[in-house]
């Protein structure tokens, strides 16, 4: 086939204007197009809303946006590049240490490793020394697919049995997608920057933590380091600055300071209350009480134990049995569970006796004390605990006021939060997953 009769795909800017392109055109070839200034800067492209590789060829009529480091997407590149070049140190100063998973996070990067020597504070500088040297050498990312099967011997033969696992694991209908940056190379789905280059020097190592492999408590402990990566020295500056004012105000060094609450290893993820905590405790929870009592909501109490055939009817012992406390009663004949959640026994309280749907709607609240078994490495101050009290509620009502109650309901609660001195708030929607108790 001539040039003359290479297809043609039609390619929508974010101006509006729509340009003719031969199809496979990259978004490399497009900022081109467009002028050398944004070819230059050009980090990436946006095809039809979805971040991908400038390299990518563009099959079918599109949207396309290019992405530069002022772009809004730039950052996570930056940080997802990031933890690459953390990965590629670490083996290049510690052989045999294996990588597992790592992602770009909200103002930075981590990546799991495993390896039987634990990782120092001074690693951490001499991994940014060497993160420094990979970034200044600014070699190509570049994208290759791989034939499954030949992937999971390569990685085993390298000793490296995650990520063999990893790709074992993806379903079969996804290509095996391997980035090479230099000699080093990852499996990823991408995107990338066009090299490492794009990294710059804005980043810093913050701190080694554990993490179990895939997050499950039964499987190895693997050691994460924590970064934080942004566009400019000055951007970085900020927030290490943010963070020393934050460290300031935490919670844990004001509770013990101010003789409020304290925890120990005899009852790890649960709170020690004092008296002086103890008496602001009481003022929010009576502060509660009075504006959910205005709201006609009643008030109950429900059992800490309760059987697990309840849970199981519930759906919560299938779904959530492995972060509940299992007490075993009459000598081992019974499992009870320490209620993790109130659900279950507010709708005990609404099926026992007649209920009308003239009692409609019966807005059940209740300061309810909940266990979760919580991993240890998970727990940080009040923030995550194994021992909680859920000042919930359940609106049992009929369709039809469905909408009234629900709206009162997000009336009441942004209402609470301004007396609490909240005035910016992110709202977000979280429909059913997939996964779930019950049907539609």
């Amino acid at each position: 086939m001539s040039l003359a009769e290479v297809p043609e795909i039609s390619v929508t800017l974010p101006d509006g204007s729509v340009r003719a392109y031969a199809t496979g055109v990259t978004g490399q070839q497009i900022a081109a197009s467009i002028g050398n200034r944004l070819a230059a800067a050009a980090v990436a492209a946006k095809v039809d809303g979805r971040v991908v590789d400038l390299s990518l060829p563009i099959e079918r009529d599109a949207s396309v946006a290019i992405v530069t480091r002022e772009s809004e997407e730039a950052l996570g590149l930056i940080r997802h590049d990031a933890a690459h070049v953390m990965a590629e140190a670490v083996q290049a100063l510690y052989p045999g240490t294996q990588v597992t998973i790592g992602p770009s996070i909200e103002n930075g990067f981590y990546y799991d490793f495993a390896r039987d020597e634990p990782f120092s504070l001074d690693d951490l500088a001499k991994i940014e020394t060497k993160m420094r040297e990979i970034v200044q050498r600014n070699a190509a990312f570049t994208r290759e697919v791989w034939d499954r099967d030949a992937a999971i011997e390569f990685f085993k033969t390298k000793g490296e049995k995650y990520k063999a696992e990893i790709i074992a694991d993806l379903p079969v209908t996804e290509p095996i997608s391997i980035y090479r940056q230099g000699e080093w190379l990852d499996l990823c789905r991408g995107p990338h920057m066009p090299s490492t280059g794009g990294v710059g020097q804005a980043f810093k190592l913050m701190k080694l933590a554990g993490a179990y492999w895939r997050g499950d408590h039964r499987n190895a402990v693997l050691q994460r380091i924590y970064g934080t990566a942004w566009r400019t020295q000055k951007d970085l500056d900020a927030h290490l600055h943010q963070l020393e004012e934050a460290e300031k105000r935490d919670h844990r060094k004001l509770g013990k300071e101010m003789d409020l609450f304290h925890f120990q290893e005899e009852a790890v993820g649960s709170v020690f209350w004092h008296s002086h905590g103890w008496t602001i405790w009481r003022a929010l929870e009576n502060y509660i009480r009075r504006r959910i009592d205005g709201e006609g909501y009643r008030e109950v109490k429900t059992p800490q134990l309760i059987d697990s055939s309840l849970f199981k009817a519930s759906g919560h012992w299938d779904f959530y049995g492995d972060k509940m406390f299992h007490v075993e009663a009459d000598h081992g004949d019974k499992i009870l569970g320490l209620k993790p959640m109130n659900c279950p026994g507010h709708v005990q309280i609404f099926n026992h006796g007649m209920k009308s749907y003239r009692d409609l709607p019966i807005r059940m609240s209740e300061f309810g004390s909940c266990h979760r078994n919580e991993p240890s490495g998970s727990l940080h101050g009040l923030l995550r605990v194994r021992a909680f009290v859920q000042d919930d509620a359940h609106i049992f009502c009929t369709e039809n006021q469905i909408e009234s109650e629900a709206s009162a309901y997000i009336a009441l609660q942004l209402s609470v939060y301004r007396d609490l001195g909240f005035d910016q708030i992110d709202v977000k929607l979280a429909l059913r997953p997939d996964e779930r108790a019950g049907t539609d």
